[in-house]
């Protein structure tokens, strides 16, 4: 296939609640270098999530879609919709059922992106095929920074 006609390669990003500072500012850093690798970032996040980066990124610089995380399992489960990667935010257990829901309805390549306090425990809760990135980061995202540029995900 022709390298200009072949489909741009897509990422989705599964955001929850908020309530962990390092989550949104590691979206941020996870779409700009998946943007700049060539690969189009879609945001699927409940609406605290989504307006955390709509105002951290007004002029759409680097957010590019964005919508209602339901909304997107429901376009994957009635196969409207796929995605290549899928990157999973977990720092509580309902970002566990999202990563598990996601590896039984997307195609995508998926990698559970653990911090938090308890991030060893939620590790330890991951019973189905991903990568996992891991770190114990809560208000500091240098840690998992550093855990997502060893895999550097956006070369895989």
């Amino acid at each position: 296939m022709d390298p200009d006609t072949s489909p741009q390669k897509t990422v989705l990003f599964v955001l929850g609640c908020p309530q962990v500072p390092v989550q949104t500012s590691i979206a941020l850093y996870l779409i700009s270098r998946f943007k700049a690798a060539g690969i189009t970032p879609i945001i699927a996040g409940n609406k605290a999530a989504n307006t955390l980066l709509l105002v951290a990124d007004p002029d759409r610089h680097y957010i590019g879609e964005i919508m209602d995380l339901d909304r997107a399992v429901a376009q994957i489960t009635e196969k409207k919709r796929d995605f290549d990667r899928c990157f999973v935010f977990i720092h509580n257990d309902a970002g566990i059922s999202y990563a598990a829901t996601m590896a039984v309805i997307s195609k995508a390549r998926l990698y559970a992106l653990v911090y938090g306090e308890h991030q060893e425990d939620l590790v330890g809760q991951i019973t189905f095929p991903c990568t996992t990135i891991a770190a114990k980061a809560v208000h500091n995202p240098l840690p998992l920074k550093k855990a997502i540029d060893v895999v550097a995900p956006w070369a895989a």
